[in-house]
């Protein structure tokens, strides 16, 4: 079977045009037991995500742990295979190329992995670990290897004399740095970054979240960003989609969202979010969800939400809710949404 050079060739994106694409996206993991291995059931990590990033933006995706964010990045940069669904980059299907077809991709998307420490290959020094891309994917630079880490490593606040040294000499926020200059060595235009900051100390998350923000403009990086701290998000996000148990619950711009969120669970996130002003928090009212998420092996019929919910009644234990958009730009998966002034029923399916 030939392939067009048409179709070989993906088109370049402009800036606010759709760079990636994902529709009914789905991974469960099987579980088998027994001396044949059969399988007896599926954790349903991720069950039917649909979205898309357009180039130069920050889509975040929050939630609580477990519901399926951390298995989406690695969806989206294909270290796991989906089971179902499609994943679209500038207009080229990737959900189930092969392993030597995905790498010239590589160059083109890449990942920020949250662990700082366990990430970083403590035998290798600095120079190799960054370097390690462009040796990999057979880049020649102009200057050599050596050059182009060093201007990598000044790029993200750290010294070229950084160069020899091992990781076990970093601290945690630098070495998050070391991580994201490896992340820059191709100039990706996509990074998935897996919660970048949630293993740092508070007073550096601060300062790696600025850098990114800065890499963002100067290369035009488009980024996914993963992440469990709202207050971290609102910063960065130009669009937040809210997860629970593998599905989104809620997708909406930033200034939306925090201002008027619709889905009930994503109301009970923001009130869990710390409010510096006194006065704020004394209005304020702390909604605390009643049990815990229940199992992605057998989820709950319909809403999975229902289970957790203030505001559920029979249909959410029978029909699941489509998710729409009820305002423009703001889709909800909820039979009774919060802040709207139509009824949902009225609401027509985005498009």
């Amino acid at each position: 079977m030939t392939t067009t050079d048409a179709e070989e060739t993906p088109v370049v994106p402009k800036i606010g045009e759709e760079l990636l694409s994902v529709d009914g996206l789905v991974k469960h993991f099987p579980i088998r037991k027994g001396l044949l291995q059969r399988q007896v059931g599926a954790v349903q990590a991720v069950d039917g995500l649909t979205f898309n990033v357009t180039r130069g933006e920050t889509l975040s995706l929050v939630g609580e742990s477990g519901c399926g964010k951390t298995t989406t990045g690695r969806l989206l940069t294909r270290l796991l295979e989906p089971t179902a669904g499609k994943i679209v980059f500038e207009g080229r299907d990737i959900s189930h190329l092969s392993e030597g077809r995905m790498r010239p991709l590589r160059r083109d998307v890449q990942m920020i992995f949250q662990d700082p420490y366990g990430s970083l290959n403590p035998r290798h020094t600095v120079g190799k670990i960054v370097g390690a891309p462009f040796r990999l994917q057979n880049v020649k630079t102009e200057h050599g290897v050596k050059r182009a880490v060093q201007e990598l490593l000044e790029l993200v606040g750290l010294s070229p004399e950084h160069y020899n040294r091992y990781p076990h000499e970093f601290s945690g926020g630098q070495r998050q740095r070391i991580g994201i200059a490896r992340t820059l060595a191709l100039r990706p235009k996509l990074i998935v970054a897996d919660e970048p900051v949630s293993a740092l100390d508070v007073s550096i998350q601060a300062q790696v979240v600025n850098l990114l923000e800065d890499l963002q403009e100067e290369f035009d990086l488009t980024y996914v960003m993963i992440a469990h701290d709202l207050s971290v998000v609102r910063h960065v996000s130009d669009r937040v989609a809210v997860m629970y148990l593998g599905k989104i619950v809620e997708l909406a711009d930033r200034v939306s969202l925090y201002e008027k969120p619709m889905h009930p669970y994503t109301v009970a996130l923001l009130s869990a979010v710390p409010v510096p002003d006194t006065k704020r928090k004394a209005k304020q009212e702390r909604i605390r969800l009643q049990g815990d998420v229940p199992s992605p092996i057998n989820p709950p019929p319909a809403c999975r939400f229902h289970t957790r919910c203030w505001k559920a009644q029979e249909i959410c234990k029978t029909t699941e809710p489509p998710l729409i958009e009820l305002k423009p730009g703001h889709q909800t998966a909820c039979h009774f949404p919060e802040n709207v002034d139509a009824p949902a029923a009225k609401a027509e399916p985005a498009s």
